[in-house]
């Protein structure tokens, strides 16, 4: 049994408060876009566009002045950054048609993409604690969603069939997007995987923009109430988008998607105190729920490091006197060598 100080570390403690600081960031971001889309603005690559001009201008620069060499393959950044786009886009695009609860509930669905896709190829092992945590929080979530159901608040939006369908496959495409940014952070670099994506992700926006959002940025009409949601979501992403990647390097994608879970609970903190609505108690509940599942599976992620550190140091014990037995013997075979040349020598 592990000691509470074993468990508790430095990096238990940044994984715990680093996803929610990112939870917080998800969340504006989704206000800022809930509220484009009130009034009228239907721009999501846009949107995701400013983002990534400023991950290719920040760490662009920062890569030419360390004078670094790429560690991958240029091209492999192509595709992560379409995928990394058209998430962007599919999940900004339900807000038209679907409520800001439903799209945050319905997010969740990365969560068993990401495991599926560590475990087949990260190879990444999930010990039957980690999993029970994960478990509490889906529980948690699912919780929210029978209050939304009693509160009616998911009906809202034009075509919620269309903004949920639109979700699970932005959800899908996200779950490849932190998988793939997982390897790459742990093989090519932090500062690398920003400056490429920021590239990528600027062409192919600014491409999709040029074909599909060309009239819809001229016809919006830009006043202070547009432009700060607009500004808003774009710092937001940008500060996500650069801290994620300590995360996934920390603590891996499933324990990034499972603190973006509390996000709906912070929405829901905005609700209060913000536009001064009231909640049902469940949430508050399933807050709780998502807490205690975060905590186990940190802990467990902890715990297992743990072992195999111990693993490690006892599997270097034991080799030790293996070597030394093995020394003792060369030693031998090296004075009978010596012995016996200096025999032959001296016949």
């Amino acid at each position: 049994m592990r000691s509470f100080k074993q468990l508790w570390t430095k990096k238990t403690w940044v994984g715990l408060g680093l996803g929610q600081f990112l939870s917080l960031l998800i969340t504006s971001t989704g206000f800022s876009s809930s509220e484009l889309a009130k009034r009228g603005i239907d721009a999501p690559t846009s949107q995701s566009f400013v983002n990534y001009v400023l991950l290719a201008f920040v760490y662009g620069i920062t890569m030419i002045s360390r004078r670094t060499v790429l560690k991958a393959k240029w091209y492999y950044y192509i595709p992560l950054g379409l995928v990394d786009v058209e998430a962007n886009y599919l999940v900004v695009k339900a807000y038209q048609y679907t409520s800001i609860t439903s799209v945050m509930l319905l997010d969740c669905w990365s969560i068993p993409c990401v495991m599926l896709l560590t475990w087949l190829f990260l190879k990444t092992k999930y010990i039957l604690r980690k999993i029970i945590g994960v478990l509490i929080c889906v529980a948690g979530l699912v919780a929210v969603i029978f209050s939304d159901v009693h509160a009616g608040d998911r009906a809202g939006g034009s075509n919620p069939i269309k903004g949920d369908a639109l979700v699970i496959a932005g959800a899908t495409l996200y779950a490849i997007s932190n998988v793939s940014e997982e390897f790459l952070v742990k093989n090519a670099g932090r500062v690398e995987l920003m400056a490429m994506l920021g590239l990528f992700g600027s062409i192919i926006s600014g491409i999709q923009i040029s074909i599909v959002e060309r009239n819809a940025l001229k016809s919006i009409h830009w006043t202070t109430g547009a432009a700060l949601p607009f500004v808003g979501f774009s710092l937001a992403m940008f500060l996500f988008y650069s801290l994620v990647p300590v995360l996934l390097q920390t603590s891996g994608a499933t324990m990034l998607n499972l603190s973006l879970l509390t996000s709906d609970m912070w929405s829901v903190v905005i609700r209060i105190f913000a536009y001064h609505e009231k909640v049902d108690w469940i949430y508050f509940l399933a807050f709780a729920a998502v807490v205690v599942g975060l905590i186990i599976y940190s802990v467990a992620d902890e715990e297992e490091d743990i072992g195999q550190a111990n693993v490690s140091d006892v599997a270097v014990e034991s080799r030790k006197p293996l070597d030394e037995e093995g020394g003792s013997g060369n030693r031998e075979i090296d004075v009978r060598r010596t012995i016996t040349e200096g025999s032959s020598s001296s016949t």
